[in-house]
């Protein structure tokens, strides 16, 4: 049995695969298993792989199904007790793979570990030092643009990016795996914060490295795809994962996030498309209606402690 096991979705990044595969096959320290999920590229991807790295699994699927279900194909295919998600658009240092494996292991309630995203272009400044999420409804990457070295101490964080990060198989498995629902975006924060209601933490490990390149598969920062899956999967977190009177009580804060959202995107010439991304979102919650956590009695404590965290996560938004 390997110590873990790497799952690296694909959709058309053939441009990338070279340097993300070379990487996480000089890993030192562990035994892996490497699996590639493809999500039906049309850029030579697939012939690609199986040619210049046998040594991985290459899992084909026939069209783009989205980052969830392409995590969750390769979830079922690990045969270890950890799995650890990396982007295609990623290098990861040698050790990457073995100071997650040692941290998660040390921390017995820990769910997910992230690794310190540094960017690929400028390996000075940082990418993520894992992810926030505030009563705004707004997911964050923590020290984005901030000097490589301001989080050097590992510690607790709201979520882990699955661009970089190690989990617990039998958790993922416990929480029904990465909602498929949400195609792409957001969907690592969502089962962070599912994982937290259970009792469960993520941490940051600011000693296992992995320089990234940044939307290799959407294509840029902002583009109508993006703003309208980001937008209605926004929604429908909020809908899973908050009982109805702590959506009460952020519903100020909310309302003003989307609007302040809205005028960003309408400034950006993506208005309309952050609205459709909204209607989609409601629509999201109205068909997953069994989705939604099943909140008791006993879940009122972490709930409360989340919800501080949602308000002190405000004062930490990224000037």
């Amino acid at each position: 049995m390997p110590d873990v096991t790497i799952v690296i979705p694909n959709y058309n990044g053939m441009a990338v695969l070279d340097t993300c595969l070379h990487s996480v096959l000089n890993q030192k320290g562990v035994s892996a298993q490497v699996i590639v999920v493809d999500n039906g590229s049309t850029d030579g991807s697939q012939d690609y792989i199986s040619r210049k790295f046998p040594e991985c699994e290459l899992v084909s699927l026939d069209q783009n199904y989205g980052f969830s279900r392409a995590v969750n194909e390769g979830v079922r295919r690990a045969k270890s007790k950890y799995v650890i998600l990396l982007n295609n658009d990623t290098e990861a240092e040698p050790d990457f793979a073995a100071r997650l494996f040692a941290t998660i292991r040390r921390h017995k309630r820990c769910f997910s570990c992230q690794a310190c995203m540094l960017q690929y272009q400028d390996r000075a400044l940082l990418d993520s030092a894992g992810d926030l999420y505030c009563a705004l409804g707004w997911a964050f990457s923590r020290g984005k643009g901030k000097p490589a070295d301001a989080w050097p101490k590992g510690g607790k964080i709201f979520s882990s990016c699955a661009g970089a990060a190690i989990y617990r198989r039998s958790v993922i498995e416990k929480l029904g795996g990465f909602d498929e629902a949400h195609f792409v975006y957001l969907e690592d924060v969502d089962i962070c914060w599912r994982a937290r209601l259970m009792g469960y933490e993520n941490r940051y490990e600011p000693r296992a490295k992995v320089y990234h390149m940044g939307s290799a598969s959407s294509g840029s920062r902002h583009n109508s795809f993006k703003v309208g899956y980001a937008a209605g999967n926004s929604i429908y977190i909020i809908y899973k994962n908050m009982p109805l009177p702590q959506i009460l009580l952020n519903m100020p804060f909310l309302l003003a996030g989307y609007l302040i959202k809205y005028l960003y995107f309408v400034k950006k010439g993506f208005g309309r498309d952050y609205l459709r991304g909204l209607k989609r979102g409601i629509a999201l919650c109205r068909a997953n209606r069994d989705r939604r956590f099943s909140f008791r009695a006993e879940h009122i404590p972490v709930c409360a402690r989340l919800q501080l965290e949602l308000w002190r996560n405000i004062l930490r938004l990224p000037s």
